[in-house]
């Protein structure tokens, strides 16, 4: 059984919303955690654990992290972490997986899936090895007890229900 951990160094994890629904504002979260387990060297039968830090999140205006750390949003008080665990992971082709899993935000779990681009294995420049996914998918924040928006003098929401969720993972075999 070969165990990956997260590379924090060279690793993002984002998430995009749309404001007043004309644009979009990105957020990312700065502390996280992650391990991969798989006897496979394809990965097909991964079991992947994840975590982040609310508190670390950062959109670059602290006035609205201050408001997303809120009970509005996360209340990162009561829940100061979001987590997922893997429950399945298929593999499309070589370089195309789709990953679903359980991701609990708000002491609220519901399932969720991913779309993920393998980007490969190699050996770094230290002689470790590392393997690199970028992970694509979508949740309705609704869903997951994040139902704060406001409404404009027009009568359009603030923010949108969709959230976007970008990550770039590169992980580390474990010795």
């Amino acid at each position: 059984m070969a165990t990956w951990k997260i590379d924090a160094a060279h690793s993002e994890i984002q998430f995009k919303i749309r404001h007043l629904m004309i644009t979009n504002v990105t957020g990312s979260f700065t502390a996280f955690d992650a391990t991969l387990e798989s006897e496979k060297d394809d990965f097909t039968d991964a079991k992947i654990n994840f975590s982040t830090e609310v508190a670390s999140i950062t959109t670059n205006n602290e006035q609205r992290d201050g408001h997303l750390k809120s009970a509005d949003f996360f209340d990162v008080e009561k829940y100061p972490q979001i987590k997922f665990t893997s429950t399945k992971i298929e593999k499309v082709d070589d370089e195309e997986y789709k990953l679903t899993g359980d991701l609990t935000i708000r002491d609220v779990t519901k399932p969720i899936e991913l779309e993920v681009e393998f980007g490969g294995v190699t050996v770094d420049p230290y002689g470790q090895t590392k393997s690199g996914f970028e992970l694509k998918g979508k949740l309705s924040r609704k869903e997951f007890g994040l139902t704060w928006n406001a409404t404009t003098e027009t009568g359009g929401v603030v923010l949108s229900d969709d959230v976007k969720l970008l990550l770039n993972v590169q992980m580390i075999k474990q010795a």
